[in-house]
């Protein structure tokens, strides 16, 4: 089962549109995770007619309208791994014991809101990653998003993507 995984597209208050390469590689995924902070309806409507499935939340900056097409936290089973997505983590510092003490049933937390990249294990197991943001990337070098490979029950191909940067 291939995943594309991204967060924190701020569309349009920090770009006008998602990436291209972002939206092709939605649309040949099996499922497309967003771990929220959308801004608008518009990116939500564009993901779920692109994507053959979406799983996705609402983030901070986003408003009623999206929060009541979207969950706060969202679980899905993907290729024998059960997922959890959500925006907020809190700290770096700390972050991997209190993901594991507040979802022990998961095997992978997606999630966003700080733009920065993470890939990292806890002690028991879950994987945690933040893709980053294809629009907006803050103090890192480059735009991001992930792609990864859930099958019988293992998480393979874990790739971070960095996108070119924006035309003026």
């Amino acid at each position: 089962m291939r995943l594309v995984l991204t967060s924190d597209t701020h569309v349009p208050a920090r770009a006008r549109e998602l990436p291209g390469e972002l939206l092709r590689r939605i649309e040949r995924a099996d499922v497309a995770i967003h771990a929220g902070d959308w801004v608008d309806t518009a990116t939500l409507d564009l993901l779920e007619a692109r994507a053959r499935r979406l799983v996705a939340v609402y983030g901070n900056n986003d408003g009623p309208a999206l929060r009541d097409r979207l969950p706060e936290v969202a679980r899905a089973e993907l290729g024998g791994l059960r997922f959890g997505v959500v925006h907020e983590t809190g700290p770096a510092q700390g972050r991997e014991r209190r993901c594991a003490e507040r979802f022990p049933d998961l095997d992978v937390l997606v999630f966003g809101h700080s733009h920065v990249p993470w890939d990292s294990t806890a002690e028991g197991g879950l994987r945690l990653l933040n893709p980053g943001s294809p629009t907006d990337r803050r103090r890192q070098p480059y735009c991001t998003y992930m792609t990864a490979v859930a099958a019988r029950g293992q998480l393979t191909e874990v790739g971070l993507h960095r996108l070119p940067p924006r035309r003026p």
